[in-house]
């Protein structure tokens, strides 16, 4: 074997392959087997896809071992410190941190596509008013593609990129709508005099009795969850938006899948788990007994929001909004928010627990995140709403990444099959019971 190349032996027939190894920026280098198929009539086994790289990115850059997060090469620690959401938009889908007037530009674009279509506001009014904010999402984003349909040919590079603004744009709007048609308020309309974090926020608490009061430390909370979350690789809803994409689809239909995929408890629910956790302790003084629970292997209890299933070291994410989540205790009266003593002191337990730190189950960036949302009035059912506004950048930016390729191959994952060998079809009278 060559350092370039891996052979694979089919013992059965003697006949070998060639395999070649592509080496990227960062990570570790992948086996190319394509030629398997043809050369040795044989595909790969690996259920959900977890040893097979899918695809060639430039975007961002996980080391779950090293706790790294990069989005286009740049730190995440960085950007969270220095830069805002809208920027850091900019970067994941264009590539280059912006100019002042590119960020000038970029930030009048988007909120020239801020506002909804009248008829799709009224679409809302089909939902029951007891509907999961998640599935007004998925419904409202799919129905989106249809006000932009004829305008959209996804080989034409400016519509690709207009589609992206309109999808950042009028996803807080999207959202927003949600809570308020489950609250029974008035829809507040985009104000493009405010950033986009305090118009979300506004469009989500502002009432029209009362002037809203913007929190800056909230905001700053927010912003910061949105950066954290904006982009995570290869995951199952960024893989939903591509494999959806590689079919031609309108890019407002892939987006509407890789919300359903987001909605799954396995993937964007954790931060609600964490709060459902919380108020199941109910005080700090249960919090002995509840690890003592978790700690014990005969016990089914689970530990929510601790170690991550790529991060096997602290989680990148987590250690900048574990600043940002205390600022924001700091300026709230505890006694309204009864959940925040029990999150900190559990945080504190279970940094100096030597169980927690042996097995490095650190809190993730799930645990803080969704003590945020909380202490923001965020209810439970709109967690993973924000998810998704945040993560709407990265699934776009991952299908525009998609569409530039020279060739779009439509996705097919191969099977092992393994039911029934051939048979012949057997009149009903002959069968057995």
């Amino acid at each position: 074997m060559s350092k370039d190349t891996v052979t694979i032996t089919d013992n059965s027939t003697g006949k070998s392959i060639e395999c070649p190894i592509k080496r990227g920026t960062h990570g570790p280098p992948v086996i190319d087997c394509q030629a398997l198929p043809k050369e040795l009539g044989m595909f790969t086994f690996d259920p959900a896809f977890m040893t097979t790289a899918s695809c060639e990115s430039t975007i961002t850059f996980v080391d779950g071992e090293q706790g790294i997060l990069l989005y286009r090469g740049y730190p995440i620690d960085q950007l969270a410190e220095k830069s805002s959401y809208l920027e850091v938009c900019y970067l994941l889908l264009y590539g280059e941190l912006p100019t002042s007037e590119q960020m000038d530009n970029f930030n009048a674009s988007i909120r020239q596509h801020t506002l909804l279509n009248e008829g799709l506001q009224r679409f809302y009014s089909g939902f029951r008013d007891s509907a999961h904010p998640m599935a007004m999402l998925v419904g409202v984003v799919g129905a989106l593609s249809s006000y932009y349909y004829d305008a959209m040919d996804i080989k034409n590079p400016e519509h690709r990129s207009k589609s992206a603004l309109r999808l950042v744009a009028k996803m807080p709007t999207i959202a927003a709508n949600s809570y308020k048609y489950l609250m029974g308020h008035p829809y507040v309309y985009p104000r493009n005099d405010l950033g986009y974090v305090e118009n979300f926020m506004h469009m989500m608490f502002a009432v029209p009795t009362e002037p809203y009061q913007f929190n800056e430390t909230a905001i700053k909370a927010l912003e910061t969850v949105l950066i954290l979350h904006a982009d995570h690789e290869q995951n199952a809803s960024t893989s939903t938006v591509r494999l959806a994409g590689s079919s031609q689809a309108h890019p407002f239909s892939c987006v509407a899948g890789g919300i359903a995929t987001l909605w799954g408890p396995a993937h964007g629910g954790a931060n609600e788990a964490v709060i459902r956790m919380l108020k199941e302790i109910e005080h700090p003084k249960n919090i002995p007994h509840y690890i003592n629970k978790f700690k014990d292997k005969d016990s089914y209890q689970r530990l929510m929001g601790f170690g991550h299933r790529v991060y096997k070291n602290y989680d990148p994410r987590a250690k900048i909004i574990r600043k940002i989540c205390h600022q924001l205790l700091e300026e709230l009266d505890a006694e309204k928010q009864p959940l925040f003593e029990i999150a900190m002191e559990l945080e504190r337990i279970a940094l100096s627990d030597d169980y927690f730190i042996e097995r490095k189950l650190y809190p993730n960036v799930d645990f803080y995140s969704g003590t945020i949302l909380s202490a923001l009035g965020i209810p439970l059912n709109m967690f993973t709403v924000m998810f998704a506004v945040a993560r709407t950048v990265g699934w776009v930016a991952q299908w525009m990444e998609m569409m530039n390729e020279p060739v779009v191959r439509i996705g097919r994952p191969r099977q092992l099959y393994t039911g029934a060998a051939l048979r012949d079809y057997t009149p009903m009278e002959e069968r057995s019971a």
